[in-house]
C-alpha cells in the first residue's frame, strides 16, 4: 500500500463520516426490512398455525362424533342381542314347560276323554276308515291312504305354541 500524502487524511474524514453514513442508514433500512419481514412471517405462520389448530379441532370433534355414534350403535346392537338371547332363553323356557306339562296329560283322569276327542277328530277329518292308534308319545296319529294326521302331545304342543306365537312376541313388545 501506498501512504497517503500529508493532509489528506482530513479530507478523507468526511468522505469516511459520508460512508459511514450511508453503511449506518442502509444497517438500518435492511434491519427494519429484516424486522418487517420477519414480523410477516411470524404473523403468517401464526395464522397457519391457527388454521391448523382450528382444522385439528374440527376433526377431533368429527372424530369424538363418529366414535360416540359407533359405541352408540355396538351398545345398541349387544342390548339388542341380550334381549333376543333373554327373550330366546324364555321362549325354550315356555318350550320346555309345556312339553313338561303335555307328559303329565297322559296321567290326567281326563286322558281317556282326550282320546276319545281325538280319535272321532281324526275320524271326521279322514273318514271312518282311517286307521287311528294312541301314539306312544300321548294322543293319536291316523292314517288314511297317503294321508296322515299327528295328534300326539308334543305335535300338539307345538302346533299350541305356533298358534300362539303372536302373544309370547305382543308380551315382549309391551315391554
Amino acid at each position: 500500500m501506498s501512504k497517503l500524502p500529508s493532509g489528506s487524511e482530513a479530507s478523507l474524514e468526511s468522505v469516511r463520516y459520508a460512508l459511514r453514513r450511508r453503511a449506518d442508514t442502509e444497517a438500518g433500512r435492511l434491519a427494519d426490512d429484516a424486522r418487517a419481514q420477519s414480523e410477516q412471517i411470524l404473523a403468517a405462520a401464526r395464522a397457519e398455525a391457527e388454521e391448523i389448530r382450528k382444522t385439528a379441532e374440527e376433526q377431533g370433534r368429527e372424530a369424538a362424533r363418529a366414535e360416540a355414534a359407533g359405541r352408540s350403535a355396538r351398545i345398541r346392537r349387544q342390548a339388542r342381542r341380550t334381549v333376543l338371547a333373554q327373550q330366546e332363553a324364555l321362549r325354550g323356557e315356555l318350550v320346555s314347560q309345556v312339553r313338561q306339562q303335555t307328559q303329565e296329560l297322559r296321567s290326567d283322569p281326563r286322558y281317556p276323554r282326550m282320546l276319545r276327542i281325538l280319535t272321532d277328530r281324526a275320524d271326521n277329518i279322514l273318514g271312518p276308515m282311517a286307521s287311528v292308534t294312541e301314539s306312544y308319545r300321548g294322543g293319536v296319529t291316523a292314517t288314511a291312504g297317503s294321508r296322515h294326521l299327528d295328534f300326539s302331545l308334543p305335535a300338539l304342543a307345538e302346533q299350541a305354541l305356533e298358534n300362539h306365537a303372536g302373544e309370547v312376541h305382543r308380551l315382549w313388545d309391551a315391554e
